[in-house]
């Protein structure tokens, strides 16, 4: 029961209060990039939290099984972008395959995934400690998939806004991209709001 208990507390802190892009501010380029309309943004949330349990899982096994017991730790970051890039690599051949339409409109977004850094944070952080305690293989998982499902909110919360954006009366000098950040900036710190949670 207080696994459990821990494991929604490490799930509530990853999606709502440390949220990757509103709190930490990772992984910009393709939350303002790819969140004009939803579908594309939906599809890239998908992506990208698939890649993050998945780089978790993998990279827990990496860093304990291999780096850790043989003292080569020096080398997380680069064991850590190669396993991401192939990663990345079979998520976009399967999008490729599968849905031809979402990958057109994900352009080169998604193999910047690969380079994302929310997904290297999230490795990095699954190999430090949590509220001062080891992370455990599923903890990582659930930090992991945290982390993406907070990404994919993030990214729907702002296609939403930037489609009606587009019906809206903004001057021209904050069309598109101003209003953007302007509006990321907002959405920050109204999820500020959840840091009391925990």
């Amino acid at each position: 029961m207080f696994e459990l208990a821990s494991l929604f507390k490490i799930f509530i802190a990853v999606v709502l209060v440390n949220n990757f892009i509103l709190f930490r501010f990772l992984g910009l380029c393709p939350y303002i990039g790819v969140s004009r309309d939803t579908e594309s943004a939906l599809g890239m949330g998908m992506a990208v939290m698939f890649v993050m349990t998945m780089t978790s899982a993998v990279t827990w096994a990496i860093y304990n099984f291999i780096l850790a017991p043989l003292n080569i730790e020096y080398l997380v970051i680069i064991a850590f972008i190669l396993t991401i890039a192939s990663l990345v690599q079979l998520v976009e051949m399967i999008v490729q395959k599968t849905a031809p339409g979402l990958y057109d409109s994900l352009g080169i977004y998604l193999p910047l995934i690969t380079t994302n850094c929310a997904v290297l944070g999230v490795a990095m952080l699954n190999k430090d400690t949590l509220f001062g305690e080891s992370l455990s293989f599923a903890k990582c998982i659930v930090q992991g998939f945290g982390a993406g499902v907070g990404f994919t909110i993030a990214m729907l919360l702002m296609s939403g806004i930037r489609e009606r954006l587009q019906l809206a009366d903004v001057p021209a000098c904050l069309k598109d991209i101003p209003i953007a950040f302007i509006t990321a900036g907002l959405m920050a710190i109204a999820f500020l709001g959840f840091s009391g949670m925990l």
